[in-house]
């Protein structure tokens, strides 16, 4: 108390906002603060000294903006000669977070009526996570697939990575690899946080998202007039990775642009002298935009770019082992984006996103002589291929949304066109549309109730399909407590890939058909949430069950010897139970533990499955994040226990095998230090401390990329990393 007092006190007879810690009342330095409106013709922006001080000489009343890393933003309004402490809200009490996914307007997670899980930055860097796959790891109901040249995958409530809606600020991410999008090449360099939906959300994001949405949500400069940051890391398996930013903001407009480059030297453990289980890979990311927004209109220009060169080294040829074929797959990705919106009332606004992305993968085989290093390009056509998808997406949509109204509404269209070229290609050019129409109402009769139905018209070019709908429901009995149930129908036609490539290198030969059916699904959950805030300590818990049901699964199946193609399932059922709790201490102690249940049943007649045998398996997970050194100093721990996975293959003669992937546990240690007034923050640690690389797997064959082995690849082994942060920001 007496420093609070100490704050107040002015140097002279000036007045002073001091800026606090909301719960430990302990001043903010460097914190932004922003003078603004009002009385004031121009912005200005001042920072808080080591006392937590600003001096405030205005001699007009003026809305005061304060925002600092790892606090709320809070707005207030500031009188002359007006001396005040303000306090701001730690971060860490995440209920609190804006999320915009599937959202009327951004709004605060724990008022969402879906279920919103967020990763925000601070997870992020705890876990020095270069890309999603370092993400969603250690996520409770979530599994990565590996994959040497397929990269990784993702599975969500037991429904596999096709099921799946990953989106990059609300754009889908375009490039699926057997049906599922490589984790490795979404890099997380620029990105702010990540918002996670798990269930369908077909009603808003159409096809492939039964099982949820992720949307990566990317770095904006929210009120600096220039901001830069620039990242090393390193880990001691063999990779290299750098990236860095600025933005610029004058007036209105904001000028931003981001860079990185990734490599990754590979790692050892084939089946010869050469050839690798982890195939050496190098990237570039490159994005750039422009954003120009006032109080009623906002229009953002938005450039991205992704290549990715991946080398799969053959094998030494007889008799002298001197040379060998490689083979190398890079993968372009593009994407230009508009984004604008218009404010017509309060609680009004016009919102439209148009989209062009495209998706090169170029395969190339090379004989390479070892002794001299040269390489030369095969002669035979069918070792070299060019594959290219064109995306276009158009979205529109009209929200009606004011806190006062019982009755909230949004409606818009989607229109996607998606079209394939490419010898590997069917007639080596296909196209495909999926043009919809949605609309849905939020209708809160009482205070404590929300009840959000919808519905989606669908018009698709190859399939017809129908309408589907959801109802999501929202309770809040007691401010501490939240209850959400849905019930949805979903829609997920074919993709081009699945119809009609034909991919085939070393180690894949999967074929398209033609004559798949699309899947229809029916989804039903329930959730109940339980928050807790005292002084210092937060506390959350939550469970939830889930019940998916598909027909017209699509699989892979083996057609003759080495070659694969997709067939339906008649009937794919999983359902589950998770829970989850957090507890806090701020501002040094965290601890979080989960645990999910999740069963899965398959059968090739719809009318069979109650007879279908139901394949168990468990995850447990648990984080612990201490504060020491006056919190300059963070050790972090993460661990995943996944429990024995079954993987389903349909066999050579039509039969339905299961193989069982064995149990394993993750061990990721984190330290963090922060340097320079948090400019600078350098971060080490060791991942996979429990040294695991590879697991048995027993039972019937594995699919088109297990290999029919009798493992399955988890990760590289034990290694170090440094990775060091810097980041600058001047008001």
């Amino acid at each position: 108390m007496a420093f609070l007092l100490s704050g107040l006190i002015t140097m002279g007879q000036q007045a002073v906002i001091c800026v606090v810690d909301a719960k430990t009342k302990e001043a903010i330095p460097f914190a932004n603060v922003c003078f603004d409106g009002i009385g004031a013709k121009s912005q200005k922006h001042l920072l808080s000294d080591m006392k937590g001080n600003v001096p405030n000489d205005l001699v007009k009343a003026a809305r005061v903006v304060i925002s600092c890393m790892g606090y709320e933003t809070l707005t207030d309004t500031l009188l002359p000669g007006e001396s005040k402490s303000i306090g701001l809200t730690p971060t860490i009490f995440n209920m609190n977070e804006v999320v915009v996914t599937a959202q009327y307007s951004p709004e605060k997670a724990d008022k969402s009526i879906y279920n919103i899980s967020v990763i925000n930055s601070r997870q992020i860097e705890q876990k020095a996570a270069t890309n999603l796959t370092d993400l969603l790891s250690g996520e409770n109901s979530m599994r990565i697939v590996q994959g040497g040249v397929l990269g990784s995958s993702i599975s969500m409530l037991g429904l596999s990575g096709e099921n799946v809606k990953i989106l990059v600020d609300g754009i889908p991410v375009i490039g699926r690899m057997n049906g599922n999008i490589d984790l490795n090449q979404l890099n997380l360099y620029n990105v702010d946080h990540v918002e996670v939906i798990e269930g369908p959300m077909s009603v808003i994001y159409g096809s492939n998202a039964i099982a949820g949405v992720i949307n990566i949500i990317t770095k904006e400069n929210k009120s600096a007039a220039f901001a830069s940051f620039l990242n090393s890391y390193y880990e001691s398996i063999g990779m290299y990775n750098f990236d860095g930013g600025i933005s610029k903001r004058l007036k209105k407009n904001l000028f931003s642009i981001d860079a990185s480059r990734n490599f990754f030297g590979g790692s050892e453990g084939g089946d010869s002298l050469r050839k690798m289980r982890w195939k050496p890979r190098r990237q570039y990311n490159a994005d750039a935009s422009y954003l120009y927004s006032d109080k009623k209109i906002r229009i953002k220009l938005t450039g991205q770019y992704f290549n990715e060169m991946l080398l799969d080294k053959g094998q030494l040829l007889q008799p002298y082992y001197e040379t060998a074929f490689d083979n190398y797959f890079t993968t372009v990705r593009s994407t230009a984006k508009v984004e604008s919106s218009y404010s017509l009332n309060e609680g009004e606004l016009i919102s439209l996103v148009a989209a062009y992305s495209t998706y090169n993968r170029i395969k190339n085989q090379y004989f390479k002589d070892l002794t001299t290093l040269n390489e030369i390009l095969t002669p035979n056509p069918d070792d070299q291929d060019t594959t290219t998808f064109k995306d276009y997406l158009l979205r529109a949509w009209y929200n009606k949304n004011s806190p006062n109204n019982i009755l909230n509404y949004q409606m818009g269209i989607d229109l996607i066109d998606e079209a394939g070229t490419g010898k590997r290609i069917l007639n080596q050019k296909q196209e495909i549309g999926d043009y919809a129409a949605f609309i849905s109402f939020k209708y809160d009769p009482f205070r404590k109730l929300s009840v959000q139905p919808g519905l989606r018209a669908i018009y698709n070019t190859k399939y017809k399909a129908p309408i589907v709908y959801s109802v999501n429901l929202k309770w809040v009995p007691q401010t501490k407590w939240a209850v959400r149930a849905s019930f949805a129908k979903g829609f997920k036609a074919p993709d081009l890939k699945q119809l009609y490539l034909y991919f085939i290198d070393i180690s894949h030969n999967v074929r398209g058909n033609q004559d798949l059916k699309a899947e229809y699904s029916y989804n039903y959950s329930l959730s109940c949430s339980y928050n807790s805030e005292a002084q210092n300590t937060f506390f959350k818990a939550e469970a939830s069950l889930f019940y998916n049901d598909i027909t017209n699964n699509i699989t892979l199946s083996p057609s003759k010897s080495n070659l694969y193609t997709y067939v339906n399932i008649g009937k794919h059922l999983s359902r589950g139970i998770q829970a989850n709790a957090s507890w806090s201490l701020y501002p040094l102690l965290n601890v979080s533990l989960g645990f999910s249940r999740i069963a899965e049943a398959y059968a090739f007649d719809a009318t069979s499955i109650g007879k279908a045998k139901n394949y168990w398996s468990n995850d447990i997970m648990g984080t612990l994040n201490y504060k020491m050194f006056n919190q300059k100093l963070t050790f972090c721990v993460f661990y995943k226990y996944t429990g024995q996975t079954p993987e389903a293959a349909i066999q050579d003669d039509n039969s339905l095998a299961v193989r069982w992937v064995d149990r394993f546990s993750l061990v990721d240690l984190t330290l963090m230090h922060t340097l320079l007034h948090k400019h600078l923050t350098l971060s080490a640690g060791i991942k996979n401390l429990t040294n695991v690389t590879t697991v048995a797997a027993v039972g019937g064959a594995g699919g088109a990329h297990s290999g029919n082995s009798n493992s399955s690849d988890i990760a590289w082994g034990r290694t170090c990393f440094v990775k060091l942060a810097f980041n600058f920001n001047k008001y």
